[in-house]
């Protein structure tokens, strides 16, 4: 519940030729639309004589953030079979592209189908796949005195410190793991500390 699979890095420039055209295929993982529009941006400018850019997208713990596009290729040929890939292989956060520059000889949709599928399989067999946790950013106030403690239960809880204010009255920003986030926030309230998630 706590955690999604996705990919480690980029992969790009996965090449698969069918009668004459080519299909170029890259895989990123994102965080949210604007991260997925940026990389589309990029590739159009990359490849700006392309005939299609095809691409799906998933986002969020679920996939519940996902779309699909053809790019002018025949309703449901190209964007579908690379959605389908992404389910397939079980990862969200994750825009895959497939670039098509027409070779001059018509595919027709069954074949269309056969390849954008195979295009975006092959980009996403050249991707690692990692288990990513979610991760919640919670705020601590507390006098200097007790940095020592704060500490000690931030690295209990496996926490990445952002931002560390010391001051007569500290204040710290981390990282928590949502699957920790209860239990951290139980030991916070023992020592009537003042906190926050974001």
């Amino acid at each position: 519940m706590f955690e999604f699979q996705t990919i480690k890095e980029n992969v790009e420039n996965v090449l698969l030729k069918e009668k004459g055209s080519k299909f170029i295929g890259f895989a990123y993982p994102v965080n949210s639309e604007a991260d997925a529009k940026e990389k589309l941006n990029h590739l159009y400018e990359q490849h700006p004589k392309a005939t299609h850019h095809c691409y799906a997208f998933r986002i969020g713990i679920n996939g519940e953030n996902y779309r699909a596009n053809d790019d002018g290729e025949p309703s449901g040929s190209a964007a579908l079979p690379i959605y389908n890939q992404l389910l397939v292989h079980q990862i969200t956060n994750v825009l895959v592209v497939v670039i098509r520059y027409y070779g001059g000889t018509k595919l027709g949709v069954g074949g269309l189908v056969k390849t954008y599928k195979e295009s975006a399989k092959l980009t996403l067999e050249q991707a690692e796949i990692i288990t990513k946790e979610l991760e919640s950013e919670i705020e601590i106030r507390f006098r200097f005195s007790q940095q020592n403690q704060i500490f000690t239960i931030l690295n209990r809880y496996d926490s990445k410190i952002l931002d560390f204010d010391a001051h007569e009255i500290c204040i710290i920003r981390a990282n928590v793991k949502m699957a920790k986030k209860e239990s951290i926030s139980n030991e916070l309230s023992e020592m009537l500390l003042e906190f926050k998630f974001s």
